[in-house]
């Protein structure tokens, strides 16, 4: 059963609800955020690996969102937390008004622009936009946003000391009211209740004003791989990579609607016991409205509502490919934190090494990055963001004249909305005005598609590492055709089997001492 087919709207009973009642029985956690079980006799919706003893069938009905069941009436488990599964792996694979609204939502555009904001940025009405949703998904616009609240506000009342009403506001709620209301409806709780019944844990960041987080994924997470792959690209001023490897602590700078954050993501332990489906996350925020919004930037960063239980499948099923699917259980495909930040990072990456674009971005965020108040460890900037480049001279670069006019024009194009790159971002559209742009080819505008658009079909046969992870894996640019829906899983397979069996070559060949 894959994802999309978990997600079809509730209904009457059907041979896909036996399939996914098996699911329950089993408690299997691949479908955690593909789906969501509400029981009737008990007023309670569960995700589908809950540990509690599994209901009779009768009394089951499946709903494709958690909004759509509190919208049914339906409270959220105290034990397996619904709310804070992960998120559907569809809305990666789907590039339609769905996948795009859904993305915006997570975003938290409804909170700020409205429903409104959220049809114009889509192109669509809003009764469009509502009927689409809860066709779909069984909840319209506003009650999606409304279960995204509620979980922003469980965060904030059980792992920071901000007053109550404080919370309310935070975390979108336009009054204390609603936000009370709510609360009681989802978690059958007060928020003064829900707070005494959190069970802090001591280390929960309390007079540091972080705030820590577990952000779940789905199935294996090759973390050495994607903390890896970050290091290498991590521009000083806005990121760091601290510790070896294996115990490695990821930070970076968040430019967020209402104000600035820090993220710090820590590497998990390989193969550690007792560590579950999860990331340990703290965020430093500045304002505590940016809660739900920094949370959604990080998770798209490390792609963590992927689905590799699906990937795997379909990839190993090519016996070329197979044994790298096998060494590396659940290799992610990285995202970005920030749209127009990595098309800017892309540029300064064309027709160099990725430590020397490491570099440049280096020189560029010291040159044009807005400082932070204080420095916080190695990071002291915000990348620039596109109006501080488009008029740049740049030369503190040392770049040629053509990359540093390309560089501008992408700025000025992002600056003025010519390119959009954000969350609910057309793919297609996106694309075409990047190659569109003088100096921007196919593979910087697939390799943005790929990481600031979360696409995860992106194939980029120009590429020196996959013509020599092909070559080493005798294979064919032919064969990518058939590694559809998941080529940027596939291309980041042949990145890193160029990379495994250069190293040996490397060693063979070095001249002694």
């Amino acid at each position: 059963m894959t994802a999309s087919a978990a997600d079809s709207p509730p209904g009457p009973a059907t041979d896909l609800d036996d399939v996914r009642y098996q699911a329950v029985r089993s408690r299997d956690a691949r479908f955690d955020g593909a789906f969501f079980t509400a029981v009737r006799t008990t007023g309670i919706y569960c995700r589908p690996s809950c540990p509690a003893v599994t209901p009779k069938r009768a009394n089951v009905r499946f709903y494709p969102s958690a909004a759509a069941a509190q919208r049914a009436g339906f409270r959220a488990c105290r034990r397996c937390r619904p709310d804070a599964a992960p998120g559907s792996a569809q809305w990666n694979v789907r590039a339609d008004l769905t996948g795009r609204a859904m993305r915006l939502i997570d975003d938290g555009v409804v909170d700020r622009e409205g429903v409104a904001g959220l049809a114009a940025r889509l192109g669509y009405s809003t009764r469009q936009v509502h009927r689409q949703l809860t066709e779909e998904l069984g909840a319209g616009p506003v009650a999606l946003a409304r279960a995204r609240r509620a979980h922003t506000a469980r965060i904030l009342l059980q792992t920071t000391d901000l007053p109550i009403t404080e919370v309310a506001f935070a975390a979108g709620f336009a009054s204390v009211r609603q936000f009370n209301d709510t609360i009681r409806a989802v978690y059958a709780r007060t928020p003064g209740e829900l707070r005494a019944h959190a069970g802090r844990r001591p280390d929960a960041g309390a007079g540091t004003g972080a705030i820590p987080l577990r952000l779940a994924h789905r199935g294996a997470y090759a973390a050495a791989q994607v903390f890896g792959f970050l290091e290498r690209r991590a521009i000083a001023g806005v990121e760091e990579v601290t510790g070896a490897p294996g115990a490695r602590l990821y930070r970076r700078t968040l430019r967020l609607p209402y104000g600035t954050g820090v993220a710090e993501v820590a590497e998990p332990p390989a193969g550690g016991r007792g560590h579950g489906a999860w990331l340990d996350c703290r965020l430093h925020l500045t304002d505590p409205r940016d809660l739900a919004t920094a949370v959604q930037r990080v998770r798209r960063l490390f792609d963590l509502d992927a689905d590799p239980c699906a990937v795997a499948a379909h990839l190993g099923a090519d016996p070329r490919l197979a044994p790298l699917v096998a060494a590396r259980p659940g290799l992610r495909s990285p995202g970005a934190a920030d749209g127009e930040e990595l098309a800017v990072r892309a540029v300064l990456g064309q027709q160099v090494t990725v430590a020397a674009a490491a570099r440049l971005g280096a020189r560029l965020v010291a040159a044009y990055g807005k400082p932070l108040p204080a420095p916080d460890g190695g990071l002291t900037h915000l990348f620039p963001d596109p109006d501080s480049l488009a008029g740049a001279d740049l030369a503190e670069l040392g770049m040629p004249d053509a990359r540093r006019r390309t560089l501008r024009t992408l700025a000025t194009a992002l600056a003025d909305g010519t390119v959009a790159l954000d969350a609910g971002a057309d793919r297609d559209e996106a694309e075409r005005a990047l190659v569109a742009l003088p100096g921007i080819g196919p593979w910087t505008a697939g390799y943005v598609r790929m990481r600031a658009l979360g696409d995860p079909d992106v194939f980029l046969p120009g590429d020196a590492g996959v013509r020599h992870g092909l070559t080493a894996l005798g294979g064919a640019l032919t064969d990518a055709a058939a590694w559809r829906p998941w080529r940027s899983y596939a291309l980041h397979h042949l990145w890193q089997h160029a990379t495994d069996t250069a190293a040996p070559a490397a060693r063979r060949t070095r001249t002694p001492r």
